[in-house]
């Protein structure tokens, strides 16, 4: 790995999709919380919307505005080349990412996402994470409640354990939140890849290198009831234990043989197999042209739940860890998990990436691999909570 040099570049930050809702209380959170003297812009197509942003965004400093078009590969190399680090909002990334997170392991720029698509994130290990070891770019996918506080919490959670030993952890989701528009069509997306997405998984596992003598699996699970918690675990068919087993495969400090499982907490049998159902008839109607156009229908993206609901919202995810002896119970918990608490991990995560003294990393890594203890700090800092429930 040799860092290419990207401190004479015009700005430390670029936020790319900043009109978009997530992208607009990110904005919102950087001019409010962003340290003196950083240097950064706004970026997306619509340059009269990136200048109406900039005009009403709290404090003194402006941000730039930078004109950007995610489907030119010169629009988004000009991007990258101005910029130390380039957040970005717009997806569904399968369709609207790739040139950008070419440019920037091209270039060395560091990168962020939202994606919870595991098909984006597969095809761009493949094929852009040797380049970015080469140019020292950090290309880290899923930045925002997808995969954040599982992925922290797990590492939170792996660190009150003894070391050199075996270890589980299951992760439990709780939350009363809604979401966007931008949310409902990557989920829509993803669902009608099903074939794609489990080639690229496939494509990817023919490249990663082996894991000799240590072992990190992150099994599906079974429907169950779960005492240490009191709750129906439901295993959640997101991104996140993927991310999870990631900074397993890479960090010695997961032990010899890991496992983590990741579930949904729901406290009612008829609320668990309701939603059961649900899921499965979105998943069917996905399949669908004429059903998936009806569904993304319904919430356009660039629409999502109102200040007030946010102000009411909130999530839990719930840790047991064990092994040599020992069982810890962990919480990381905050508010909104999907916009309001989106945008602080995400934009604490592009400030970490730009400011903090972390580990040497490149290529495609996770947020525990690249932010670990950075991150996790300023996220308690900025009100999310991690804490130990209880030792055994």
């Amino acid at each position: 790995m040799s860092r290419l040099n990207t401190i004479d570049r015009p700005y430390d930050l670029v936020l790319f999709g900043a009109t978009g809702f997530v992208g607009t209380l990110t904005a919102e959170y950087l001019a409010a919380h962003a340290p003196d003297g950083l240097r950064w812009a706004l970026a997306g197509r619509d340059e009269l919307r990136l200048h109406a942003l900039r005009e009403r965004l709290p404090g003194g400093t402006r941000p730039g505005v930078l004109r950007a078009d995610g489907a030119s590969t010169a629009s988004m190399r000009e991007l990258a080349g101005h910029a130390r680090v380039v957040a970005t909002t717009v997806g569904p990334y399968v369709r609207h990412g790739e040139e950008l997170v070419a440019a920037c392991a091209d270039l060395g720029t560091d990168y962020l996402d939202l994606c919870g698509e595991p098909e984006f994130v597969d095809l761009a290990y493949v094929r852009h994470d040797a380049r970015a070891r080469e140019t020292g770019a950090r290309l880290v996918h899923a930045a925002g409640f997808d995969s954040v506080p599982h992925d922290l919490g797990a590492y939170f959670t792996v660190r009150q354990l003894p070391e050199g030993v075996p270890l589980t952890v299951d992760g439990f989701v709780s939350a009363d939140a809604s979401f966007s528009g931008g949310t409902l069509a990557s989920a829509l997306s993803q669902f009608a890849r099903v074939g794609a997405m489990r080639a690229a998984e496939r494509d990817r596992r023919r490249h990663e290198p082996r894991l000799v003598g240590r072992r990190a699996t992150a099994p599906a699970g079974a429907p169950r009831f779960a005492p240490e918690v009191g709750a129906w675990a439901l295993p959640l068919p997101t991104i996140d234990p993927q991310i999870v087993r990631r900074s397993a495969r890479t960090l010695e400090r997961y032990g010899p043989d890991f496992r983590y499982r990741h579930y949904a907490a729901v406290r009612h049998l008829p609320v668990a197999a309701g939603g059961v159902a649900a899921l499965g008839g979105v998943v069917a109607a996905a399949q669908l042209p004429p059903a998936r156009r009806w569904l993304s229908d319904r919430l356009r993206p660039g629409a999502g739940p109102s200040a007030e609901k946010r102000a009411r919202s909130w999530f839990s995810v719930r840790f047991v860890g064990e092994g040599g002896g020992r069982r810890v119970y962990t919480e990381v918990s905050g508010g909104d998990p999907g916009y309001g608490e989106t945008a602080k991990m995400f934009a604490e995560g592009a400030l970490s990436l730009a400011f903090d003294d972390l580990p040497e990393t490149a290529g495609q890594v996770t947020t525990a691999v690249a932010m670990g203890d950075a991150l996790t700090e300023r996220l308690c800092a900025a009100g999310i909570t991690f804490r130990v429930a209880a030792v055994r």
